[in-house]
């Protein structure tokens, strides 16, 4: 069967913040009416929903389904994705599958979280998705399982606190550019390094913050983009990959599920040298290490010469490849189901060149954006082109 081509139209974000005013609901509704308008479409016009939410406790609920009903779900096709911190990637990969294969033609995206309702923290939540007999007896909480992570990939390639924090400078600074950023800042390497200590070797700049937050794109097959604007975003290439859930017996120093689902991606997109045949790119980035981890399972560097290639300005906006021009999430927040539609969305906006002060300095015709989810297991590829 001949696959269709598929093309971004339309975004829309809301603000991410700590603790929004807007219900879930609202919030959805808010980032997919700014993604319908860019596109010229209404509610009527859609075929098929993918929601991108995470844990339902974030919400207090059990039916986050409901939220769609807000957001253009009734009486359609809806799927919902869920890959923990990858949702926002994979959502997007699902609405590629739906228009690629001929089942829809006009598809609405839209993720939420609202992590705020987790009380006294989102960390309460997530202590009961350990294995009941080989985790849960240590009360491990998400933190501390990627501080081993952070600090065996410091061990391997002999990298350095202030190497890593290093990207929480330049993502924040990143994000004082964008007007939906809820941790924007000028900081330096030392305000990371004498920040509280969390769990060695994380200290609390080297995390991003709890948000808040939504995100929506309309994807649509290409005849339909071509009736619509003149400057579609295509998607080129998706990938993806689920490594074995078992975090405590394998090589944390490299992020091998990265690797596999950039090699999917880059095959359909006809990628041979990522390092070169790519311009810009929105690793996730929910701790400041992870940026540096994930562009090497992407290929964009080679295993532990990221720090290098970063101290060398190669990932500043005026970079060779610049990387996490949004703010990413240590600069943007992560609320975790619009956490990757942040990726998604920023690269659209690059390409199609209306990033505004967030756009890079140089002529940009393909990106990349990767979510990673789940206990050091999970990740998603979206390859875009103008």
């Amino acid at each position: 069967m001949m696959l269709r081509k598929v093309a971004i139209i339309g975004a829309g974000l809301t603000l991410f913040r700590r603790r929004l005013k807007e219900t879930p609901q609202e919030m959805a509704w808010e980032a997919a009416r700014k993604a319908l308008d860019e596109a010229g479409l209404e509610l009527k016009d859609i075929d098929c929903v993918i929601t991108s939410a995470a844990l339902d406790a974030h919400d207090g609920v059990h039916m986050r389904g409901e939220h769609i009903a807000h957001s253009g779900g009734v009486r359609k096709t809806v799927s919902r994705a869920y890959a923990g911190g990858a949702t926002g990637g994979m959502a997007t990969i699902s609405a590629w599958y739906h228009v690629a294969s001929g089942l829809c033609d006009k598809v609405l995206v839209i993720g939420e979280e609202k992590m705020s309702h987790a009380l006294p923290h989102p960390q309460s939540v997530f202590r009961y998705i350990w294995d009941p007999i080989t985790e849960k007896p240590l009360n491990p909480n998400l933190i501390w399982i990627f501080a081993m992570e952070m600090y065996r990939y410091m061990k391997t390639y002999n990298v350095s606190k202030e190497e890593i924090a290093l990207v929480s400078v330049k993502n924040k600074r990143n994000a004082l550019n964008n007007p939906y950023a809820q941790a924007a800042a000028n900081i330096t390497v030392d305000d990371v390094l004498n920040s509280e200590v969390l769990v060695w070797p994380v200290n609390r700049l080297d995390v991003s913050p709890v948000s808040d937050g939504a995100g929506a794109i309309v994807v649509v097959n290409g005849d339909v983009a071509r009736q619509f604007t003149d400057t579609p975003v295509w998607i080129v290439g998706v990938g993806w990959n689920m490594d074995n859930p078992q975090w405590s017996n394998r090589e944390l120093a490299y992020a091998r599920y990265v690797e596999e689902s950039a090699m999917m991606a880059y095959k359909m997109a006809k990628i041979e040298r990522p390092d070169k045949e790519i311009d810009v790119i929105e690793p996730h980035d929910p701790f400041d290490y992870k940026e540096l981890h994930h562009i090497e399972g992407l290929k964009i560097a080679k295993r532990g010469e990221a720090p290098k290639l970063l101290k060398e300005g190669v990932f500043d906006l005026d970079g060779d490849i610049p990387s996490s021009p949004s703010g990413g999430l240590m600069g943007c927040g992560n609320p975790i189901g619009a956490s990757g539609l942040l990726k998604v969305i920023s690269i659209y906006w690059q390409l199609k060149g209306i990033a505004g002060r967030m756009q890079v300095k140089k002529p940009v015709y393909t990106g990349l954006a990767q979510n990673w989810g789940d206990l050091m297991q999970m990740s998603a590829v979206v390859i875009m082109r103008r």
